[in-house]
């Protein structure tokens, strides 16, 4: 069973190439630093509640809808 910090990261990954971001796009327009984003890709960051509303915003999608298929 993958971890869910894996899932999260492979979901943010796959919205981010559908949208046609770059990992720094995609820092920037969810206000965290560019570093950041590869770290929640890759599965090594715990995000906190914070963060996943403003990725979800950054998409222009509910946090539910970020969350789903988890």
């Amino acid at each position: 069973m993958e971890d869910i910090r894996m899932k999260f990261g492979i979901k943010v990954k796959v919205l981010r190439l559908s949208k046609g971001y770059s990992q720094e796009k995609l820092a920037e327009l969810a206000d965290l630093d560019r570093t950041y984003i590869p770290g929640i890709e890759s599965g090594k960051r715990n995000v906190s509640i914070i963060v996943i509303e403003k990725i979800a915003k950054a998409f222009h999608i509910s946090i539910s809808d970020l969350m789903n298929t988890l």
